[in-house]
């Protein structure tokens, strides 16, 4: 993906409470686990900063403590030198997906825009991470199925 030894990838979302940290605590275990801590760097960010500095959502923390992942990320809004400072900049939706691509400032940081699904293969019907705010259990287990899914097939083309 790039000459460096390091490959940082920036997980973003409406508001860096749910699917953002969820995806970066699912690959940091993933990563963890196959011992290449030293090849990646991560961090997630949200498209709105009303969530600045707060815990995810404990609603998806209980569901991804439930699977062994701890997310203690703090919510911070996308920064312009996100597009210079990371090598992949990974959308959980159409709308994440689009907005990005007009804030990126440069057509090689545009470039740099992937959607979550580009990953995602095992969920039909399914074009963007649906957002589990607004949704009950199944919304966040839905959600955490699909990440870890993405992130493998992340992990294993990178």
């Amino acid at each position: 993906m790039n000459n460096k030894e390091t490959t940082k990838i920036l997980f973003v979302c409406l508001g860096n409470i749910c699917r953002s940290p969820a995806a970066q605590g699912i690959m940091q275990k993933k990563i963890d686990q196959a011992g290449l801590q030293d090849k990646f760097e991560l961090d997630s960010a949200g498209l709105y900063g009303g969530h600045a500095g707060e815990l995810p959502d404990h609603r998806m923390r209980i569901h991804a403590q439930r699977r062994g992942y701890i997310l203690e990320h703090r919510s911070r809004p996308v920064k312009e030198s996100d597009f210079f400072d990371f090598d992949i900049i990974v959308a959980m939706d159409d709308s994440n997906y689009h907005q990005l691509k007009r804030l990126a400032p440069t057509s090689e940081s545009e470039g740099k825009i992937v959607r979550m699904t580009d990953y995602i293969t095992g969920f039909p019907g399914y074009h963007s991470v649906p957002d589990p705010y607004y949704e009950g259990a199944s919304g966040f287990e839905l959600v955490l199925d699909m990440l870890e899914e993405g992130c493998d097939e992340m992990l294993r083309r990178l």
